[in-house]
């Protein structure tokens, strides 16, 4: 789907829930999913915001696995390393979003469909 189809408020509700995974994780991912999933005229805004909830369920994974190596040591050294790797990524999927593009996440677990 390209930017003619999506509306400019669904390419703004794309934006913010893929930036929103910066700081509030999957929960804002999962409330906008859960409450557009039935509507076939935000097909679009759903598939971003089920890619965003996916790969924000992957990184609680890496960080949950890097609590538990903290505990040898280097997981204290990957956590600092993994935010970053979310903060990019957050950014570069909610500036495709507000373009109206399809992002898919490199890597993240597709737990999700």
């Amino acid at each position: 789907m390209n930017d003619i189809t999506a509306s400019q408020d669904d390419r703004n509700l794309a934006m913010l829930t893929h930036l929103s995974g910066i700081l509030l994780g999957f929960i804002v991912p999962l409330i906008i999913w859960l409450t557009h999933k039935d509507k076939p005229e935000k097909r679009w805004l759903t598939a971003q915001a089920l890619e965003a909830l996916n790969f924000q369920i992957t990184m609680a994974i890496v960080f949950i696995g890097c609590m538990v190596l903290t505990v040898i040591l280097i997981g204290a050294l990957l956590t600092p390393l993994v935010w970053i790797l979310d903060l990019v990524f957050c950014i570069i999927a909610g500036m495709a979003a507000s373009r109206g593009e399809n992002y898919r996440y490199p890597f993240a677990l597709r737990l999700l469909s």
